[in-house]
């Protein structure tokens, strides 16, 4: 059984969509899609530099449009028939968007008005995010419960994401807990997942009126819970709530275990996801779609497990 994942914020390089563009009909394609949103993929997709590209109204909707355009290379979602799709945080857009809740373009429209909404949210106080590598999780939430920060990415493989202040993200440095090898800063401009995001539920929600959901054509494994949904409007209430509460990724890959996965295919910028798989989920094959050069190979893991 193979699963489709799309990665969330962090995960985007400077220059990463510019082989993709190169394929027939991306370029316009892509076109289309910053027409409809009002922003340049292409330009921040290929020439853009690192700070740019960190922007969050500009990192997300070009996460979503680089999984989308990347999948839509292996065929359509029946063609290369996963048993299951998820995506971590921004990148559970890009899964509705694969189960068939939302059209592309309804994915990206929304997924522009998420990334406005929380980069207004993240401005209103200095906040950050950085990743615990190593530990034990009950020892290191209780002690970022104690810093007054959020685990806001909950990762399963020994990894958590600790989210708030960056006074409070300073304060983790000099006081790591115990068992954590390393903590690193991540790619990202706010608390996401945490109470500092709560305006932009408001704007989400305003905006998930404005769209008409299908139930999924797959089973879609949810982040706030691990659990499936089979309700297109509550996949759509999920990804509104989901910008202020944790990400559940420990508990997604606990349902990938039961649903039988034999493989994980992460789709552009792909490597997050399939390195936490590789450690929670052994003997389960794992690719990540970095470029075009990927193609092949996952059409090969597709044939051996879709």
């Amino acid at each position: 059984m193979l699963v489709l994942v799309a990665p969330g914020q962090g995960a985007q390089t400077p220059g990463f969509l510019t082989p993709w563009l190169e394929l027939p009909g991306a370029a316009d394609r892509v076109a289309a899609w910053s027409d409809a949103i009002g922003l340049d993929l292409a330009h921040y997709g290929t020439q853009a530099d690192a700070e740019a590209i960190r922007d969050t109204a500009v990192a997300q909707p070009l996460l979503v449009a680089a999984g989308i355009l990347s999948a839509a290379a292996l065929g359509d979602i029946s063609e290369v028939a996963p048993g299951a799709v998820a995506g971590h945080s921004v990148g559970e857009i890009t899964a509705a968007a694969f189960a068939g809740v939302l059209d592309d373009t309804a994915a990206l429209t929304l997924v522009r008005r998420r990334g406005l909404a929380m980069a207004e949210a993240a401005a209103v106080t200095a906040t950050g995010m950085s990743a615990l590598l190593g530990g034990d999780p009950e020892v290191s939430v209780a002690h970022l419960e104690k810093l007054g920060l959020t685990p806001a990415n909950v990762n399963g493989a020994g990894q958590i994401v600790a989210a708030g202040t960056l006074e409070q993200l300073a304060a983790l440095n000099e006081d790591k807990p115990e068992g954590v090898r390393k903590i690193v800063p991540l790619k990202v401009a706010g608390a996401f997942h945490t109470h500092h995001m709560a305006s932009a539920v408001d704007s989400l929600a305003e905006a998930a009126k404005e769209l008409s959901p299908a139930d999924p054509k797959v089973v879609y494994v949810s982040n706030r819970d691990g659990r499936t949904v089979e309700s297109g409007s509550e996949v759509l209430e999920r990804l509104v709530g989901q910008v202020a509460n944790p990400v559940r990724w420990d508990l997604c890959m606990e349902t990938f275990k039961e649903l039988g996965v034999t493989a994980l295919l992460e789709v552009c910028p792909g490597g997050t996801l399939t390195g936490l798989a590789k450690r929670a989920l052994p003997g389960v094959k794992t690719l990540a779609l970095k470029t075009p050069d990927d193609l092949d190979a996952a059409r090969e893991l597709i044939a051996e497990h879709a």
